[in-house]
């Protein structure tokens, strides 16, 4: 709680108006700084939520008394922050992390092309309306392959495209490949690849990868894909049902089986249509027809299912029916099935979809776009410049056309061990000083890259072993991240709102830390003066003070209490008996305990407790009952009973029963002597003139 409010109000005691003239008084300096009058009206304004535009008004007795209060804080606020940075609480790893994660978050929205950004969350708003039925059929590549293989996968994905489009069944042509790949790869007789047809089910945006996605919607009912490209291989994709459908749907539903005679089964199904269309009840005629044993004695009820969990066959049944509509008999491959249509849930509207469809492209493909396009703006911006693309002007006398700088000497600096991550990179392997390409006037070289390729190894499978296609890819990725990383160090500079908001966090963030150091640790950790503190100030506080009533208890009593459950156990009156029998003999609670046990026999049925407990904060006695003695209150099964042993008069609470309070109080006693100091130590010169003059 202390570190929120620390954090708004550094929010609102922020960098402010930067410009000053000769207009502008000074309302207080801070080691000969001047703070003017229009930074701290712009944050006096903004802490109030007040419209700096808005005319000034005749100054009440509480606006000039909340004016002179916020004085004192900002004050204060900038006193300790001068300190702060003097005792250098900028550089705590801890607040250097914790800024680093909100700088982060605070530098999205300006580090990507918000054009594609809306195009992107706009297409899978419009494709999330829809569920999708597909297959398709995979031929195995590395996005990195060498050109060879490359070229061996794309002529065998075609040869399946050729004959898919000639009538082959499409699934006998996935079982085809995944066979193939399975010998190949020596994967078990067991292993379910080898069964696998290449189905999909039921899918829709964000289920798939992105290219795969954005292909597949492509296509009509029916309808086979050319070949696309993934970072999983070559597809070819057969697009079954495209049904408008969103979320989760409850239904009922009646299966029979195909069983040995499927003729007998279908006329099941129909005669128990015939008979709900006649007015019978469904869950009745389901629990008489229905095959499914786990839901046909609920009337086949099936609530809340996913998309996921439903045939294809009952998604383009279901997105048909309106909500108490019963289908026709329809058959799949399990049978004959009738369904009834209870709820389905209908998509809602695009700017409560948003925040999903930002947290999923986290770890989606279509993420890249945005940012793709981002660093594409950037090049242009800063002047980029690739000199391994950029040609030398041919000569009047014909000279080649060559390049200005090469990969050649990172590919043979690299070797395949990199795909282990086991690739270090040395000084001398760097043979070629040209620089690869230059950013806003600086440039960058071989021995850049090669350190940005050991710093970024991943292991990668066994198949992909094409040295020179890695350093080209990863060079691609090492001027993105560059161009990336540039725009961001960039923001501070070039857009004053985002420096002003990461200033006023991390203002917060080290009022926070000096604080707790100075002021709430200290508070806690100087016991000694803790105990000081509170003998003289407890001395100073006074029972008839409505402010000092928290240190003080009211009236409280001792008492000793005997809850029984179940009076059936024992009796009220016994047990009264054996409450006032142990207080005269001062029995302890064990005694009492076991005096009870021998009586009911069953220790799970009773509870004997003692206590003190305090006359407004209870609720075991009424007001009536406030006094020594044995009281009965009744419970729904059994009874309680209190006794008290003990009226007590009000007093003061000890250190430990008030520590909290004394804490507090010890806090602000500390941050006031702190503020003391620091305003003679930071020379603080406050102008009053300046603020007497204020209006707003």
């Amino acid at each position: 709680m202390k570190k929120l409010f620390v954090l708004l109000f550094a929010v609102v005691v922020s960098v402010g108006v930067k410009a000053q003239n000769g207009t502008d008084p000074v309302i207080f300096e801070i080691n000969g700084k001047p703070v003017y009058k229009s930074q701290f009206m712009h944050d006096f304004l903004r802490s109030i939520g007040q419209d700096p535009s808005a005319s000034p008004t005749a100054c009440t007795y509480e606006k000039r008394q909340a004016l002179e209060e916020y004085v004192d804080l900002y004050v204060n606020f900038h006193a300790k922050l001068a300190d702060a940075y003097a005792q250098g609480l900028d550089t705590l790893p801890s607040l250097v992390k914790e800024l680093a994660g909100y700088r982060k978050e605070l530098a999205a929205p300006y580090l990507i092309d918000s054009v594609t950004l809306d195009r992107i969350l706009h297409e899978a708003y419009e494709r999330n309306h829809y569920v999708l039925h597909a297959a398709h059929i995979l031929v195995r590549v590395s996005d990195i392959a060498s050109p060879e293989d490359t070229l061996e996968a794309y002529n065998k994905i075609m040869n399946y495209y050729n004959r898919a489009m000639a009538g082959e069944d499409f699934f006998s042509l996935a079982i085809e490949e995944n066979t193939y790949y399975c010998n190949k790869e020596m994967l078990s007789p067991d292993d379910p690849a080898r069964r696998d047809n290449g189905d999909l089910g039921n899918f829709t945006v964000f289920d798939m990868i992105y290219p795969f996605e954005n292909a597949v919607f492509s296509l009509k009912e029916g309808e086979i894909s050319r070949p696309i490209r993934t970072q999983y291989g070559y597809h070819i994709i057969k697009l079954f049902t495209k049904n408008n459908f969103f979320g989760r749907v409850t239904f009922q539903h009646i299966w029979c089986a195909p069983g040995e005679n499927p003729t007998l089964s279908e006329g099941r199904i129909q005669e128990a249509y015939n008979m709900i269309n006649e007015g019978r009840d469904f869950s009745i005629i389901c629990r008489n027809y229905s095959d499914d044993n786990s839901t046909s004695q609920n009337g086949g009820l099936l609530s809340d299912m996913s998309y996921t969990q439903i045939p294809p066959e009952y998604i383009t049944i279901l997105s048909r029916l309106k909500e108490g509509e019963m289908s026709q008999p329809f058959v799949t491959q399990y049978g004959f099935h009738i369904v009834r249509l209870i709820h389905r849930d209908t998509i809602p509207g695009f700017d409560d979809m948003v925040p999903y469809y930002k947290q999923r492209m986290v770890r989606d493909l279509r993420n890249s776009e945005p940012r793709s396009s981002f660093v594409a703006q950037c090049k242009e911006k800063y002047n980029f410049v690739d000199f391994t693309t950029c040609f030398t002007k041919p000569s009047r006398r014909g000279k080649n056309v060559v390049a200005l700088a090469s990969l050649d000497n990172a590919k043979a600096a690299v070797n395949d061990s990199v795909f282990r991550r086991r690739w270090h990179f040395r000084e001398s392997m760097v043979t070629d000083i040209r620089p690869l390409f230059n950013l806003d006037g600086k440039d960058y070289y071989t021995a850049d890259f090669l350190k940005y390729i050991e710093a970024n190894q991943k292991i990668l499978p066994a198949s992909v072993s094409d040295v020179n296609m890695y350093v080209e890819n990863k060079y691609q990725d090492f001027i993105n991240d560059i161009v990336f990383n540039y725009a961001d160090s960039r923001l501070e500079v070039e857009y004053p709102e985002f420096a002003a908001v990461m200033e006023e966090y991390r203002n917060g963030l080290m009022i926070f830390a000096y604080n707790d150091l100075m002021i709430w640790s200290q508070a806690i950790d100087d016991t000694t003066g803790f105990k000081a503190f509170y003998n003289v100030m407890s001395q100073q506080k006074d029972i008839d003070n409505e402010a000092d009533a928290p240190y003080f208890f009211g009236e409280r009593a001792n008492v000793r209490i005997l809850t029984v459950d179940d009076s059936s156990f024992l009796s009220p009156a016994k047990a009264a008996k054996l409450m006032l029998k142990a207080e005269k003999k001062g029995w302890v609670a064990v005694q009492l305990t076991d005096a009870l046990n021998e009586k009911i026999r069953n220790n799970g049925t009773f509870r004997v407790e003692e206590s003190v407990i305090e006359k407004d904060h209870q609720s075991l006695l009424k007001p009536n009952q406030w006094r020594v003695g044995l009281h009965e209150t009744a419970l729904p099964k059994g009874y309680r009973l209190v006794y008290v042993e003990k009226l007590l008069d009000p007093s003061l609470k000890s250190i430990k029963e008030a520590r909290g309070y004394y804490v507090n109080d010890y806090q602000n006693y500390i941050e006031k002597q702190l503020i003391e100091r620091l305003r003679v130590k930071y020379n603080i010169v406050i102008h009053q003139d300046v603020i007497d003059e204020i209006t707003y």
